[in-house]
């Protein structure tokens, strides 16, 4: 129901913003002719280059994700407006772009700034992605 108001071009090019950022910067990153410099700098180029097209690629991948969790924010909040849903969303840069998608198809873009308070700083996001996390594995409702 909701995903054909997401699956139109501009929306694909809005939220795929940072894919084409990095595809760009890869594409610019390989143009540059540092083998005039030295040749020992191609292969930090090189290795510069894999590392921007390919993390470019994975963000153009996730675009039936990105659909996926746009229904699942609209299904959440179309009858009563629950801020806390989009928490986890606003970790990340494509994540804030999808809320901002999300709350324009509900009337409510003004919402965003309220959202902010879910966002972590990055030292924090810094700090919890360097720490190992504990995984409890359930099965059949018995902890394994």
């Amino acid at each position: 129901m909701f995903e054909k108001r997401i699956s139109t071009l501009p929306r694909f090019l809005y939220l795929n913003t940072y894919a084409i950022l990095l595809m760009f910067a890869g594409i610019g990153v390989g143009l540059i002719p540092l083998y005039r410099v030295s040749m020992w700098l191609l292969p930090a180029q090189l290795i510069l280059f894999v590392i921007c097209f390919r993390n470019s690629l994975k963000l153009f991948g996730s675009w039936k994700d990105k659909k996926r969790k746009y229904t699942v924010l609209m299904e959440r909040n179309a009858r009563e407006f629950r801020p806390e849903s989009f928490s986890e969303y606003m970790q990340a840069p494509c994540g804030r772009l999808l809320v901002r998608v999300v709350l324009a198809d509900l009337g409510r873009p003004g919402m965003y700034a309220e959202l902010g308070k879910y966002r972590k700083s990055f030292a924090e996001n810094l700090k919890s992605g360097c720490r190992p996390v504990k995984t409890v594995v359930y099965m059949n409702g018995e902890k394994l």
